[in-house]
This record gives C-alpha cells, structure tokens and sequence, in this order.
C-alpha cells in the first residue's frame, strides 16, 4: 500500500509540474491590450458621469495614467461599494480603484496596493434647517447610508443613530432631500465634491468633524505578483511627482493631509 501512495503521489507532483502555471492579470491585460478599472459613477468628483454620459474625475485620471505606462487603452467599469469586489473576484475587472477603504476583512480576499493611495474620513450631509451640531445629536435619528460601507456600523454603534441604507449614492441623497433621513452618512471628500454644486451648498452642509479615518487602497485579485508589482511601482511615482495631489486640486477638492504628507515624503526620500 505504501509503495502505492508513493507512486501516486509522485504522478501528481509529475502532473502538476507538468500543467502550465495560471497566467498573471498582467499578461492578459498586455495580450488584450485593454486595462479593465471598476471605479464609481457615483461619486463626484471621484468618479461620475459627465454630461456626455462618460465616467470622469480623480480615479478615471488615476486610472487612465496607469494604462497609459501599461501601454494600454482603457475600459472603465461602473461600481458600487455592494459589488466592486465581487466583480474582481469574477474577472470582470482587473483593478479596483473605487474609493475602496483598506480594512483587514477585505485584504482577506483581495490583494491590496501598498501603500494605500488615499485617505479619507468619515462625515454627515445634513441639511442646515436640522441644526446638528455634534455626532451625538443623531442619536435615534434616521441616518441615510450606502450598502457595503464598512463604517455604517460602527457609526450606529458609536453614535446611536439608525442607518437607512441604500445602494449606491443617488439613492441615500434623494431619500435625504426627501426628508427621510436627518443626514447621509459616507465618505468625507463625496460630501465635499457634492458641496461644490450649488443644488447643494445652499440648503445642506457639512458642520461635523471627520471620524474614523481609513485609508483607501487599490486592489487586485490575489495571486498576481507581476500586476501587484507594476502597481505599486506606478503609485509610488504618483506619490512622488505629485500626481494624486495635482488630481485632488484640478477637481475641486482640497488636498488631504494624507496625498500631501506622502508627496513630501516621497521627494525628501529621492533627495536623500
């Protein structure tokens, strides 16, 4: 018997010495010609969709720049926080850069760019006539929210309001302008590109400080190597030319602490 197990275990490791290794992303992104990005349509100024119907802002620049050192044209997929993942794990895209913070739940089943590209805080939208001052005055109060975001539930635990939530970000911002909801809960910088339209500023605000603050990170599907490595070579050169802070200022939104502390340490470490 155990001159059989020996003859057969050295078939199968003769067998799968034999079977070709699975290809990197990489290789069929340069064999197809075309990078496949899922980034938001629904997230000005990151990404939305333009009067022409096309997918523009910060992370279609970010996107673009990156195809472009790949050699390659660009196709853009529209995501939303509920399926973003699940489309890279499906193949339908090949990256993810779609406002995707990095958590250790999510590094499980993607491998995540380092280091993270972005990061943001967490705010409210509310309208001005509701008179919040403080995180604590949503305590029992319809919040809206968007499926998928990580914080929702640390908000409703933290602060005691009751997450309404929607898929996407259309959805939450009309139920609030409905008056369904005190507030809408998500990424600072949307709430920020969303103050910049003058069908917002004039009855909404922003008058909370940012909480739980989480980096974004661009993420591929696990076991590619070579298109992990490109990646984070082409956004350690987005760090130190500048890039994601001359993307931030071209639509609209104030650099972050995070893009300009990495632009500075990223000149001062080529300098050294």
């Amino acid at each position: 018997m155990s001159v059989f197990r020996t003859a057969l275990a050295a078939s199968a490791l003769a067998l799968a010495a034999a079977l070709p290794a699975a290809a990197d992303v990489l290789d069929t992104i340069k064999q197809r010609g075309t990078l496949i990005v899922g980034t938001k349509a629904d997230y000005k100024p990151f990404g939305f969709r333009d009067p022409s119907g096309a997918i523009v802002g910060i992370e279609p620049d970010l996107a673009g720049d990156l195809a472009k050192r790949l050699g390659v044209k660009l196709e853009l997929v529209p995501v939303v926080s509920a399926n973003r993942i699940e489309f890279l794990n499906q193949g339908k895209i090949d990256v993810i850069i779609a406002t995707l913070s990095d958590t250790a739940e999510r590094r499980k089943v993607v491998q995540g760019i380092d280091p993270p590209y972005y990061s943001d805080f967490v705010n409210v939208l509310v309208a001005k006539k509701a008179n919040i001052t403080s995180w604590e005055q949503l305590k029992g109060k319809p919040v809206c929210g968007t499926t998928g975001a990580w914080y929702n539930r640390d908000v409703a635990r933290n602060y005691g309001p009751e997450i309404v939530a929607f898929d996407g970000s259309e959805k939450p911002l009309f139920a609030l302008k409905q008056g369904n909801c005190v507030g809408y809960v998500y990424d600072q910088t949307f709430i920020q590109g969303r103050l910049l339209d003058d069908e917002w500023k004039a009855d909404y605000a922003m008058p909370l400080k940012g909480i739980l603050e989480a980096p974004w990170m661009i993420a591929v599907a696990k076991n590619n190597p070579k298109l992990q490595a490109e990646i984070e070579a082409v956004q350690k050169d987005w760090f130190k030319s500048g890039l994601i802070v001359s993307t931030e200022k071209k639509w609209g939104i104030q650099p972050t602490e995070y893009s300009l502390k990495m632009h500075e340490t990223s000149k001062g470490a080529a300098t050294n």
